[in-house]
C-alpha cells in the first residue's frame, strides 16, 4: 500500500512586539523560503500571535478587524502557493472584544477554519484584554480532518479528547510558551498525541518580549508519541512528513477508543 503524506513546514520566528508590519514582513520571508524547498510542503503553519505578539495593553490600535488585511493577506497567501495556511493566530477586534484568533485556509485561498482561543493564560494577563472563544475548531486537511488549539489548550486534555473523539487525526497548536516550562511543553504534547493517537503539530515562536524569553522547540509528534522532527532555540523552518492513515493504523493496534467507558469518567461532586 502507498504512504499517504503530507509534507508540512512550520515557520518558527521571532516576533517584534507591537509592530505588525515589521512581523508580516518577516512571515512573508520565511514562508516564501519555505516554498523552496524540496519536496515543497503541502502545509505551512504560523505562531501564536504572530502580528502583534503578547501587546495586549495596545490592542485597540493594533488588532486585526474582522476580515481586514490581514486576514486577507492569509488567503491571498494560501491561493498563490496552493497550500493548507494554518495561519498560527493573531489579535482581533471585533463589537464584542478582543480575541486571539486562529485562520485556516486552504489551497483555493477559501477559509476553513477560525478558532477563537477558548483558555486564556492568566500568567500573561490574556482574561485583562481578550475574550475566550466559545467552540472547538475542526477543519479537512485532504481526506482526513484535522482540529487547531493554541498554546494553552494543550494543558487541558478534555480539548485533545474531544476533538479525538470528534474525528481529528491531526492538531495543529501555535503557541508563544516561554521557558522555563520547556520540559512541561514537549510533555504535554507527547502526551496529547500518544493519548489521543493522532499527530500533534506544534508551532512555537522564538525571541522575547517585554517580560518573557520564548524557546521555540516546535515540534512535530506521530500517533505513537515519537518526535519526527523538533527545532532548537533558533528562528527557522521546522518541516517533517507525515502519514495521512497512521492515525487510523494505530487506532486499531491499540483500540483505546472502543475501549473507553465513559459512564465511568463523570466528575463526582
Amino acid at each position: 500500500m502507498t504512504m499517504r503524506t503530507l509534507h508540512i513546514s512550520l515557520i518558527q520566528m521571532d516576533i517584534e512586539l507591537g509592530n505588525p508590519e515589521a512581523n508580516l514582513q518577516r512571515a512573508e520571508e520565511w514562508i516564501r523560503q519555505a516554498m523552496e524547498a524540496h519536496p515543497r510542503p503541502n502545509v505551512i503553519m504560523l505562531p501564536e500571535m504572530w502580528n502583534t505578539g503578547y501587546a495586549l495593553d495596545r490592542l485597540d490600535g493594533l488588532a486585526e478587524p474582522e476580515n481586514g488585511p490581514y486576514t486577507f493577506w492569509m488567503s491571498e497567501t494560501a491561493r498563490h502557493y496552493g497550500i493548507t495556511l494554518v495561519a498560527g493566530s493573531i489579535s482581533e477586534q471585533r463589537q464584542s472584544g478582543f480575541y486571539n484568533t486562529l485562520y485556516v485556509f486552504g489551497p483555493d485561498g477559501e477559509r476553513t477554519a477560525r478558532y477563537d482561543k477558548i483558555h486564556l493564560f492568566k500568567l500573561m494577563d490574556e482574561e485583562k484584554f481578550m475574550q475566550p472563544g466559545e467552540q472547538t475548531a475542526l477543519f479537512p486537511l485532504g481526506d482526513i480532518t484535522a482540529a487547531a488549539s493554541i498554546c494553552y489548550d494543550i494543558r487541558f486534555p478534555e480539548l485533545a479528547r474531544t476533538l479525538a473523539l470528534d474525528g481529528a487525526k491531526v492538531w495543529f497548536v501555535p503557541a508563544e510558551w516561554p521557558h522555563p516550562r520547556l520540559n512541561h511543553w514537549r510533555t504535554l504534547l507527547t502526551a496529547r498525541a500518544i493519548e489521543n493517537q493522532m499527530y500533534v503539530i506544534a508551532c512555537n515562536r522564538v525571541g522575547r518580549d517585554k517580560k518573557s524569553h520564548f524557546f521555540g522547540h516546535s515540534m512535530v509528534i506521530d500517533p505513537w508519541g515519537e518526535i519526527l522532527a523538533e527545532s532548537g532555540e533558533e528562528e527557522g523552518i521546522l518541516t517533517a512528513t507525515i502519514d495521512l492513515d497512521l492515525s487510523e493504523e494505530v487506532r486499531e493496534r491499540i483500540p483505546v477508543f472502543a475501549d473507553r467507558r465513559p459512564e465511568l469518567y463523570r466528575h463526582q461532586d
